[in-house]
């Protein structure tokens, strides 16, 4: 067994390996989708900045949460769109780690970032006599620390644990790199327990993140069922988080259920798109999400649009 051990310095990834007939329709689709998830959600970010109005606990979040689909995407789309025009699909092995780092911190960073705006509405709509001296500036300050700083910590423990492995193989059958998956090429099975471990400990503080969002919105529904007052609030804030969260969890849980339990026998292309959702619905729909929903985002966007093309007409 131990002549086996090599030091793997590149990974092979084969997700596009049936492709080759569509290699320019899909360059341009995804091209296209990039784009668009760039301009959207930076749409949003500059809106929320530029605006005096919105520097508000709710939309500072909003503006992170918009900030983070950005950092996740990125580590994604530029490989992808390479790999597309490129006959051979390699990453080296630093960059395979960097690559999924980068994809977990946004995965994790993104629960986080929810759990704590699922805080806010609580507070706003439970507490909302003590809603600036439990949100203060400061208090939003932390809380964004720690959506980022937290998951920064726990996904360089996975990873590193992940460095340490002796590894057998360099083909990586997905578009991407994904940590378990690398794992999973340990030449001794013995030796991957504790990351196995760390990683099932991983996914229960992030199950508990998501319990705690849902105590937040049972919380939050139970004080608004009585005031009308409540309500029109909760459909306004509250709708267009809970429509994240769905669609988040939805496409996260479908990634992970497939990487661990999911079945070799499926075609390449479900394979892909069951791996990609998640950095395709979240970031295109979170942007388009809350821009239509709440009035202040709407009203900015448009007045924006009218004064740049007024502009335009005078130039």
């Amino acid at each position: 067994m131990m002549q086996n051990v090599s030091h793997v310095r590149f990974f092979f990834l084969s997700g596009l390996n049936e492709t080759v007939n569509y290699r320019v329709v899909l360059f341009s689709l995804t091209l296209l989708c990039y784009c668009f998830i760039v301009l959207v959600n930076v749409a949003l970010i500059v809106t929320i900045i530029f605006d005096k109005n919105m520097h508000e606990p709710m939309y500072i979040l909003l503006c992170t949460f918009c900030m983070n689909g950005l950092c996740g995407t990125t580590g994604f789309y530029p490989k992808i769109l390479w790999d597309l025009l490129s006959p051979v699909h390699v990453i080296s092995y630093s960059g395979c780690l960097v690559q999924a780092f980068v994809m977990y911190s946004f995965a994790c960073s993104d629960m986080s970032i929810l759990a704590v705006m699922s805080y806010d509405r609580y507070v706003a709509i439970c507490r909302p006599l003590e809603y600036h001296s439990i949100m203060s500036k400061q208090r939003v300050l932390l809380l964004v620390c720690f959506s980022w700083l937290t998951p920064f910590c726990i996904v360089s423990t996975n990873l590193f644990l992940t460095s340490r492995l002796k590894l057998c193989s360099p083909f990586i059958e997905r578009l991407f790199c994904v940590n378990w998956v690398i794992v999973k090429l340990a030449c001794f099975p013995d030796d991957t327990i504790v990351n196995n471990i760390v990683a099932y400990i991983t996914i229960i503080i992030y199950v508990f993140h998501g319990f705690f969002t849902v105590w937040s919105y049972m919380y939050v529904i139970k004080t608004c069922v009585n005031s009308l007052e409540n309500r029109a609030k909760f459909m306004q804030t509250c709708v267009p988080h809970l429509t994240s969260l769905l669609i988040f969890l939805v496409a996260i849980l479908f990634d992970i259920m497939h990487i661990r339990y999911g079945s070799t026998d499926l075609p390449q292309a479900l394979n892909n798109f069951i791996a990609i959702q998640f950095l395709v619905l979240p970031p295109i729909m979170n942007p388009l999400v809350y821009g239509f929903k709440f009035t202040k985002i709407r009203k900015s966007i448009l007045g924006r649009i009218t004064v740049t093309i007024e502009f335009l007409r005078c130039q």
